[in-house]
């Protein structure tokens, strides 16, 4: 099997991964851990397991310059990303939560216009619109079916998080280009951990810990083992062999499986709003992969295919 294919089974299992997340960090938070809390626990424990990991990969110095980019990414893919969904997540549900993330494949290629200078074409205008439409409708009028008074707010605030991520991915690829994803990534986790506290540490002690069953000490784990530590890093060996633009293709499996996994374990239904908003953003992504071209959506000088 080439690396190729390796990268795309790893992408696959971080999206299968997301995808279960939604739900089983829902039923976590708020009621035994509060959002920002289970944000500490869950940088905390990453930071702790990927320096673990480190210890076993040859070892690389890293350059002076690349500590402000390693920094940016630390900012947009662990402290504003995850601030943002799981406050948002606690707000909204976990079918919402999973559409709302469609976005970011639309978001990455906006970025790339502007920061990159990928080229962009009418049917790219077009489907970024469309997309964007599908995710205004769920923000503004999915808080109608939700049991929380609140869900405009975290339908907006998933948003953002699909938004951060997007820029979280296009800042990484360089660094993935140059050193070994752990190599880099411990030090990500690391300066998150200090970003996110501020935020997590009274909520933290607040937690009840004898009032938490098994089950949820589970779930909890999951989170912090699964979805934190093996995703992230799959996610980052899987980009060493694709493009930003090709690894955000796998968010679209995420509010399938995590519809799947939300309406088997009863957690969450379907109404007519995430239908509609789900196929206008399907849209509006048909519309831009579309349109897309092997030259066009070649983004970077060297990249293995």
């Amino acid at each position: 099997m080439n690396s190729r294919n390796i990268a795309l089974i790893l992408a696959f299992l971080a999206a299968l991964i997301y995808g279960i997340s939604f739900t089983v960090a829902k039923d976590v938070m708020p009621a035994y851990i509060k959002p920002y809390a289970f944000i500490v626990l869950r940088v905390l424990g990453a930071t702790i397991l990927f320096w673990i990991a480190g210890i076993f990969v040859a070892k690389e110095q890293i350059e002076r310059q690349d500590f402000f980019r390693i920094f940016l990414a630390a900012i947009f893919g662990t402290a504003l990303n995850m601030l943002t969904f799981f406050k948002g997540l606690s707000l909204t549900t976990p079918i919402n939560a999973s559409v709302m993330m469609l976005t970011t494949p639309i978001l990455v290629l906006v970025l790339s216009t502007i920061i990159l200078k990928e080229k962009i074409t009418f049917l790219k205008i077009l489907g970024i619109f469309v997309g964007l439409a599908g995710a205004f409708v769920l923000i503004v009028y999915g808080q109608e079916f939700g049991s929380s008074k609140d869900v405009l707010l975290g339908n907006f605030l998933v948003f953002i998080n699909a938004t951060s991520y997007s820029f979280y991915l296009i800042i990484v690829k360089r660094l993935t280009d140059k050193y070994h994803p752990l190599t880099f990534v411990k030090w990500m986790y690391l300066f998150g951990l200090f970003m996110v506290l501020p935020f997590g540490f009274s909520e933290l002690q607040e937690v009840q810990w004898q009032e938490m069953s098994s089950n949820i000490y589970f779930k909890a784990g999951f989170i912090v083992v699964f979805t934190t530590f093996f995703a992230y890093l799959f996610n980052i060996f899987a980009l060493t062999k694709l493009k930003p633009t090709t690894l955000s293709i796998f968010i679209y499996l995420q509010p399938v499986l995590a519809s799947m996994y939300a309406l088997f374990t009863k957690s969450d239904s379907l109404n007519i709003v995430q239908i509609l908003a789900t196929l206008l953003i399907f849209l509006g992504v048909y519309l831009v992969t579309k349109s897309n071209t092997p030259k066009q959506i070649e983004t970077y000088k060297s990249h293995p295919r």
